[in-house]
């Protein structure tokens, strides 16, 4: 395993929806004494269904948190962002686990409907979207080949965690 402290003080999460990315990314933060940011909170009006912002609008929120944070975690895909989040990151987990098991998780979370959990939007007035079931197996699949190509071309170091099973080994290596 990688040991923690080799990751840097500016790592970006990516992955399916229902991966575990937002509490990951919380752990990381507190652990390593580090900016959050989750990006689903960028991309969606507060107080909605969840309802997507003007992409030129993610994009500006986006930098100013690249802008006015030294040191930090970020978790959330937005592959039109990853580029100029790559360029200042220090390392990538890739949480790339199966879309049934993503697609479970998600259904769970939804179905729990915990407002204070990590990366939740302010006021969600939805949890649970056939929609973004529908992303988890089918869509997101196809980013993959995309996801892997940026990644390989950042020149980051990276971690690609591939099971819950090794998540959750990496989260007692390193004292999450």
């Amino acid at each position: 395993m990688i040991p923690l402290e080799t990751l840097g003080k500016r790592i970006c999460i990516i992955g399916n929806s229902g991966a575990g990315k937002s509490p990951l990314a919380q752990h990381l933060a507190q652990q390593l004494d580090l900016a959050i940011c989750h990006l689903d909170q960028i991309a969606h009006i507060p107080n909605t269904a969840w309802q997507m912002k003007d992409r030129e609008l993610i994009r500006l929120d986006h930098q100013a948190f690249l802008t006015q944070q030294k040191q930090w975690v970020i978790e959330g895909n937005y592959s039109f962002l990853m580029p100029e989040r790559f360029a200042q990151a220090t390392a990538i987990i890739w949480l790339d686990f199966s879309r049934w098991n993503s697609a479970y998780r998600y259904t769970k979370r939804a179905l729990q409907n915990n407002p204070n959990r990590a990366g939740n939007l302010e006021g969600a007035t939805q949890q649970f979207s056939w929609k973004m079931i529908r992303h988890i197996l089918f869509k997101f699949p196809k980013s993959k080949e995309k996801y892997q190509k940026l990644v390989e071309t950042s020149g980051l170091p990276y971690i690609r965690i591939t099971s819950f099973h090794q998540l959750k080994k990496m989260y007692k290596e390193w004292n999450l």
